[in-house]
């Protein structure tokens, strides 16, 4: 599998003690109030202190996990695919990562279902360094360079190549390194291993406020990311196996509803409700870069959990002009998601 490796690092735990078709995926109708079948759930994510995934954190900082009757693990393996080869070994229930991941696994016959979105655009930037390319001016002239993302088949690697086809520079045109997220990713760069990096907040804000990088494309806002991918473009999430949501749909409703509810909380969050609530570390010691860094990413945060209907066919069309897998695949679109959990999320919280 490209995009899942053998990469297995030291991982941080983290605990909160305190329209599919019927025919793809045949939800069960819940009943209210009923308890989840599975109080203990394991969630994998990767980087998990990026603004991607703010949601998570509020909804495990504020207890929502824990109203909803679940006790939650939170393991970050660093990166998304660690944490998809967390999900698919069994150590991890449900994952937190990019909605394209699913397009992937199905591409490989390994279906998996996002139930609640994190994010309607994907807060990928691309930017420059001013170190390696002072002199920079348009996109060919990374021509032979090398740029840096997360990992290989990653949203990041996806967003950086559709840039540079604007450039009428070809996948092999340039050299992609991947460089992981946060501390590694700023490393590499800082030490000349890229010339230009498809990152994440809050580091891009930080390399952005320290004048280390030259942004060219952005897609922390809806009307950027609707110019690069021609579409709506889902991003992070909630996703499992299908066996998973069929077997345990209280769990998932559980899950759901506390995720919806952090989503709700961030829409009239204030910049004092946000610095109070994460983890100090976050901060990186500087609460108004990550403040700053947040501003950024408001827009992209979804509001309600749902994704958009058109998204996954926005998704596929980007990806399969990359990654022949997809392109000769036959993706069953339905079986990619279901907004029916949100939806009674939505319904049930006024969010």
């Amino acid at each position: 599998m490209a995009f899942i490796d053998s990469f297995r690092p030291g991982r941080r735990v983290f605990t909160a003690g305190a329209a599919l078709g019927a025919a793809a995926l045949a939800v069960p109708v819940l009943r209210a109030q009923t308890k989840p079948e599975k109080p203990l759930v394991r969630i994998s994510v990767g980087e998990k202190a990026s603004l991607y995934h703010l949601p998570l954190t509020i909804a495990e900082r504020l207890g929502y996990f824990t109203t909803a009757g679940l006790q939650v693990q939170i393991d970050d393996y660093g990166t998304g695919a660690a944490a998809i080869q967390a999900l698919l070994s069994g150590r991890a229930d449900v994952s937190a990562g990019a909605f394209k991941h699913t397009l992937s696994l199905q591409s490989r016959n390994q279906f998996c279902t996002a139930f609640v979105v994190q994010g309607r655009a994907p807060q990928v930037v691309t930017a420059v360094s001013l170190q390696s390319l002072p002199d920079y001016r348009r996109l060919e002239d990374l021509r032979n360079k090398r740029i840096g993302v997360s990992a290989m088949g990653a949203t990041t690697h996806l967003a950086a190549s559709m840039l540079l086809t604007r450039g009428n520079l070809r996948p092999n045109d340039m050299t992609f390194v991947p460089v992981g997220l946060g501390a590694s990713a700023a490393k590499a760069l800082r030490d000349g291993q890229i010339d230009a990096i498809a990152t994440l907040d809050p580091l891009v804000t930080q390399l952005e406020q320290k004048g280390e990088v030259c942004v060219i494309s952005d897609t922390r806002t809806l009307k950027d990311t609707r110019s690069l991918f021609g579409g709506p473009m889902p991003a992070g999430c909630l996703y499992a196996p299908e066996a998973f949501l069929r077997q345990r749909p209280q769990t998932v409703q559980a899950l759901t509803d506390a995720m919806v509810r952090a989503l709700k909380w961030l829409q009239t969050a204030s910049p004092g409700d946000i610095v109070k609530t994460v983890p100090a570390y976050y901060l990186q010691e500087d609460r108004a870069l990550y403040l700053a860094a947040f501003q950024k990413v408001r827009e992209a945060i979804s509001p309600d959990g749902l994704l958009a209907e058109d998204g996954p066919a926005t998704v596929l069309r980007a990806a399969s002009g990359f990654e022949p897998e997809l392109a000769q695949a036959h993706i069953d679109l339905r079986r990619l998601y279901t907004n029916d959990f949100a939806r009674r999320a939505k319904q049930r919280f006024e969010a």
